[in-house]
Order: C-alpha cells, then sequence, then structure tokens
C-alpha cells in the first residue's frame, strides 16, 4: 500500500511499461483515496473548462435564430479567436499549473522541515490538565553537594507570559499567512500583456485573418464576422488573465473557484445575449459584447480570490521566472501552433463549402470541443498530481494516478460518444431550424461522436506529460502529427468534402493519442523508472 492508501506494485513487476495503462484496472472507477484526489479537481476542472465553449454554444443557440448567413459569420469568427488565442493560452496554462504545483510542494515541505525543527528546539508542554497560569520548574542539580531540589508550582513570570502570548499568536498567523509563489506573479504578468497583444493583433488584422479562413470581401459573412470578431478581441485580456489565475489554482488543486467564478460569468452572458441581441437588437454585436463583459467579470472574482492566497507583488524582478517561462512556453507554442493549424485548416476549408456547410461544421466543432474539453477536467488532475508527486520524488503515486485518469478517461469516453450520437442526432433542431444545416449535421454526428474515447485518451496524455515537464516530446511529437494531418485534410477534402474534413479531424486525434501511448508506454523520458 502506497503513503495514500494506493495499492501500489513495485516498478520491477512492470517489466514491459506498457502494462501500466492496464494497472488496478478493476479499479478505474473506485472511490479510493486516488479515485476521490481524481475526481475532487477533475470534476469542477471540467465543468469550467466546458464553461467557454457552452457561452459560445450559447452564442450559437441566440443567434442561429437570426439567420443562416449570421451564424456561420459568427461560427468563422469563434473558430479564428479560438485558435489564435490558444497559441497564448495553452502555454500560459499549463506550465503555470505545473510550475505552481511544484512550488507550492516544494515550500509545503520547507515548511514542514521548518516547524519540525522548531518543534525539536522548542517543544511545546501539551498537558491541558495543568493550570495555564503556571509552570512546572524542572527538578534542578545542586552543584555544590549533588542534592536534588524539587521546586513546586510557580506563577509565571512576566516575560514567560509575554513570550506564551505572542506564540499563541503568531499560530494562526502563520497558518494563514499568504503563500510565496513566484510562478503566479509571473503567470499574471505574461497574460496581462499576451492579452494585449492578442487584442490589438484581431482588431486591427480582422479583415486578412477572416480572408485566410475563407471570408472574402464579396462574401455576406465578412461585416457581421468582423462586428463579431472586433468586439469580442477586446475580450482577450480578460481571458487570457482569468485562465493564467485558472493555472495557479489548479496548481494548488483548487478547481472549485474557478469553477464558481465562470459559473458566475456564464450566468451573466446567458442573460446578457438575448437582451442585447433582440432588446436592443444589436444583433451579432450584442452577442459580442456579453461575452466580454461577462469575461471580465470572471477575470475580476478570480483576482480577488487570488489576492487573498497569494503574493502577488514578488520581493523583485528576480524572483520573477521569465527564463523558465520563455524556454517552456516556447516549446508548448510550438506545440498549440502545431495542434491549431489542423483546425483552423478544416475550418477553413468547411467555410469554402459555402454557409451552410460552415455552419453545420461550427455546430459540430462546438459539440466536438466541448465534449472533448470534460475529459480536460482528468488532465487537469493528473497534471496536479503527478506534478506534486514528481516534486515529492513519488514516482508510485505518479504511476497510478497516470493510469487511473487515462483509465478514466477512456470508460468517459465512451459514455460522452453514446450522449452526442443520440442527443446530436435528434437536438440539432436547438442550433437551426434550416433543413439543410440540420441534414450537414447529421453527416457529421459519426465522426463526432465516435472521437469522444480518441479523443478522451488524447487529451488527458496531455495533463499527463506536463505533469512531467515533459514538455519538450509534448511539442516534438505534435509537430510530427500535425504535418501528417495537414497531408490528409488536404486530400480528403477534395475527395469527400465535408466527410473527408471530419475523416481528417479523426485521424489527427488518432495520431496524438498513439504519441501519447508511445511516450509512457515504451518507459522513455522522464517515465524511464518504469523500466528498472
Amino acid at each position: 500500500m502506497g503513503e495514500d492508501g494506493i495499492a501500489i506494485s513495485t516498478h520491477s513487476r512492470w517489466n514491459f511499461p506498457i502494462l501500466v495503462f492496464f494497472k488496478d484496472a478493476r479499479r478505474a472507477l473506485g472511490l479510493d483515496p486516488l479515485g476521490r484526489e481524481i475526481l475532487s479537481i477533475a470534476v469542477p476542472a471540467a465543468m469550467a473548462l466546458a464553461a467557454d465553449p457552452v457561452a459560445s454554444l450559447i452564442d450559437t443557440v441566440f443567434i442561429g435564430h437570426i439567420g443562416p448567413v449570421e451564424i456561420a459569420a459568427v461560427g468563422v469568427s469563434i473558430a479564428l479567436f479560438n485558435q489564435i488565442s490558444k497559441v497564448a493560452i495553452f502555454p500560459l496554462v499549463s506550465i503555470t499549473t505545473s510550475f505552481v504545483a511544484e512550488e507550492e510542494t516544494i515550500e509545503r515541505i520547507n515548511n514542514n522541515e521548518i516547524e519540525n525543527a522548531n518543534m525539536k528546539k522548542d517543544p511545546i508542554n501539551k498537558d491541558q490538565s495543568r493550570d495555564e497560569t503556571t509552570l512546572d520548574i524542572p527538578q534542578l542539580e545542586n552543584s555544590k553537594n549533588g542534592s536534588i531540589v524539587k521546586s513546586g508550582p510557580k506563577e509565571t513570570a512576566p516575560q514567560e507570559q509575554k513570550q506564551a502570548t505572542l506564540q499563541n499568536d503568531e499560530a494562526p498567523k502563520i497558518k494563514n499567512a499568504k503563500r510565496n509563489i513566484p510562478s503566479a506573479s509571473t503567470a499574471l504578468l505574461f497574460g496581462l500583456v499576451l492579452g494585449v497583444i492578442l487584442t490589438l493583433v484581431l482588431a486591427f488584422l480582422a479583415k486578412p485573418l477572416l480572408g485566410l479562413m475563407g471570408v472574402k470581401s464579396g462574401s455576406p459573412m465578412l461585416k457581421p464576422a468582423m462586428k463579431y470578431l472586433t468586439l469580442r478581441s477586446l475580450g482577450a485580456p480578460a481571458v487570457l488573465l482569468s485562465l493564467a489565475m485558472q493555472g495557479v489554482f489548479r496548481g494548488f488543486k483548487d478547481t472549485k473557484t474557478p469553477l464558481y467564478a465562470t459559473v458566475a460569468g456564464d450566468a451573466a452572458n446567458i442573460i446578457l445575449d438575448p437582451i442585447f441581441i433582440f432588446v436592443c437588437k444589436l444583433g451579432v454585436s450584442g452577442a459580442a459584447i456579453a461575452h466580454v463583459l461577462s469575461q471580465y467579470l470572471i477575470a475580476l472574482i478570480l483576482l480577488v480570490k487570488l489576492t487573498q492566497k497569494v503574493n502577488l507583488l514578488p520581493p523583485s524582478t528576480k524572483a520573477l521566472q521569465f527564463s523558465r517561462f520563455l524556454k517552456n512556453g516556447s516549446l508548448l507554442l510550438f506545440k498549440v501552433v502545431a495542434a491549431t493549424i489542423p483546425v483552423t485548416l478544416a475550418a477553413s476549408l468547411a467555410a469554402r463549402l459555402g454557409a451552410t456547410s460552415m455552419a453545420a461544421f461550427q455546430i459540430c466543432l462546438q459539440v466536438w470541443l466541448t465534449s472533448s474539453l470534460i475529459s480536460d477536467g482528468l488532465a487537469v488532475a493528473g497534471q496536479a498530481i503527478i506534478a506534486s508527486s514528481f516534486a515529492e520524488k513519488n514516482y508510485e503515486k505518479a504511476t497510478a494516478a497516470a493510469s487511473r485518469v487515462l483509465q478514466m478517461g477512456f470508460v468517459m469516453g465512451l459514455g460522452v460518444a453514446l450522449f452526442i450520437g443520440l442527443g446530436l442526432e435528434f437536438g440539432s433542431v436547438v442550433f437551426t431550424k434550416d433543413i439543410n444545416v440540420m441534414h450537414m449535421i447529421s453527416v457529421g454526428v459519426p465522426f463526432v461522436a465516435g472521437t469522444q474515447p480518441i479523443n478522451s485518451i488524447a487529451f488527458v496524455f496531455d495533463g499527463v506529460n506536463f505533469g512531467a515537464s515533459d514538455f519538450a516530446y509534448s511539442a516534438y511529437s505534435m509537430i510530427l502529427v500535425s504535418f501528417g494531418t495537414i497531408g490528409s485534410l488536404f486530400g480528403l477534402y477534395k475527395v469527400g468534402g465535408f466527410v473527408g474534413i471530419w475523416i481528417a479531424l479523426s485521424i489527427f486525434m488518432g495520431l496524438r493519442a498513439i504519441a501519447g501511448i508511445w511516450r509512457m508506454g515504451t518507459g522513455t523520458g522522464p517515465w524511464s523508472f518504469l523500466r528498472k
């Protein structure tokens, strides 16, 4: 049994590292200490992660009742905003979670060592039966005759009383003291700068960027798409800041606080959407304004909560970890660009098929991403637990956590596939009443639903690799996967059109899952201890 009550086999029993994926498979959904820890992190994280795509789905539902041109325009804008913002968001959040988890673990270990050392140096009498106003004086040896002189209870000296009072007063202060986590301050600074840059890029380059997405000057989608994208770009600083703060909270294994903030923001979005779109008659502009306001509300709530836990002002600029963030962030930047290109290219190719195909693709893509992001909750849990375990050099727990989140992800993927397969087939009327769009949605349902188990494994593996700080492998493997997917996209698009695009996206997720299995299954990199 491990320290946390986890049944763990010794490394020597795993002569073939790939067998670790089946480790304690019968307990995949068990509620032992590890299972409860994973779920306590994963469930709130999944709900928070799904909140932004859900907000986009809400926009899609309301705008879908305006017309197919508007929903197609917003679909292109949302796809463009999401894909460009992911270039900054993904590396920032992923690195922040791992670094904060490591620093928090190290700080906790150091504090425990200091506390233990102080207890050995200044032991405290915990006998509550004695009068708190008196002290027992120990037996004193007379140095002259060797006799023992005993003294009874004696009233505490004023100076001793003062020292005792100070010790009692300091206890709660130490317990409730703010944490000094340099990565948190660094993450927020990067988030703010990147958010401003993203706003400038999207606001001033909206037209050419939409042109790259297939929305040309003569397209009826151009005007509403530019309105939505330009206005929504104003919320980029709030998006980057809030997600950076979510990364900090995840490192603390606290996913409930981000959930509460996100729910509050989404509730505001749901209320404001119909008011701005229909009552104020702002159309797609109203949807963008409602979304931006909700993002700033989320950022404000998280900032208030974070300032209560962490000292956000570091003692000096040297405490900020710019080089560490830039080094690993650049690796994940390559990864996210490589992962973004196939999805962006798929949306661009769908736009070239016309407004009907793009509208159907947008609805299918949002459902595909929303359901897939649910598995990111397990990825977050795995990353936080594995990062802490590696910092403690507790490789047994790291292995057990990795195996468990992957098993849970596969099972969850099967359930999500069944739910989407039935729900989207009969529920497409929620998004649109256009018969042609509904028909195209039904064509995409098998791919959206069928790939869910694969998607789940691929997304969870990201968290596993990040928890082990295996950023380099994640980046290089994704580049190879992207090259293979881009080739298949162009070829299958020409042959199968809308269906070909979804076949290529299925291949994309399959290759991502294989890359994750290969690293841990061969016991290489940070998982080399599995071969010992």
